[in-house]
């Protein structure tokens, strides 16, 4: 059985422990965002973080309709729609009508910008094992593991 006081000291540390992941989550996500704009601009010098991302999307899997990346990516369809229209000026994405349903585009990576993608991504990917090389594999896991669960939807 716990004592008022021991509550109160518990909750004042959830409270700073929570302060203190906000603080990382904040610099994290600096760094990220830096990491997507290096990432970007090594797959061509004009391309916006964005575009990185949807690359990524469609990196990971076939075809996709641009809605579902929308959606997927949380961004405006406008914005998408500007983004695609950007990388396939670049050679980099082809969208196509889907024949299941012609009010909708496929999106897909063109060879070149699976390459393009493919050595981007190895040297963001080599970067950050750079910076975990000196964990052990079990913090590597765990790290992956309470990711996975803050970012989980209920």
């Amino acid at each position: 059985m716990t004592t008022p006081a021991a509550e109160e000291a518990a909750e004042a540390t959830m409270e700073s422990s929570i302060a203190a992941v906000e603080r990382q989550f904040a610099h994290m996500l600096t760094a990220t965002r830096r990491t997507f704009k290096d990432a970007a601009l090594a797959v061509h010098p004009s391309l916006q973080p964005l575009g990185f991302t949807v690359m990524m999307t469609l990196y990971q899997g076939t075809e996709c309709q641009q809605g579902a990346v929308a959606e997927a990516l949380q961004v405006d369809k406008a914005l998408l729609s500007r983004t695609v229209s950007q990388l396939e000026a670049l050679g980099l994405v082809c969208r196509r009508a889907d024949p299941s349903d012609g009010r909708a585009q496929l999106l897909d990576l063109t060879p070149e910008g699976r390459a393009r993608f493919e050595s981007s991504h190895s040297a963001k990917r080599s970067r950050l094992r750079g910076r975990l090389e000196t964990w052990n594999p079990a913090e590597v896991q765990q790290l992956a593991h309470l990711l996975t669960k803050h970012t989980a939807r209920p």
